[in-house]
């Protein structure tokens, strides 16, 4: 099965925003031993998107 064109720039995008999750080593985050500014910015992303997803989560109320 092929994949469409269309799915193919969504699928590396995907990708591309998930190598933030790969770590290489321990220590990271804000209670590790070290850490870097994007530790602290991937935080950020997550807390602004838990954030929006409980105000629009509200909105409709």
């Amino acid at each position: 099965m092929q994949c469409s064109r269309r799915f193919k720039p969504a699928g590396g995008l995907a990708l591309a925003l998930t190598s933030h999750l790969a770590w290489a080593h321990n220590g990271h985050g804000l209670t590790g031993s070290h850490w870097h500014a994007t530790d602290v910015g991937g935080f950020l992303a997550l807390a602004a998107l838990v954030a929006l997803a409980v105000c629009l989560s509200r909105h409709g109320k």
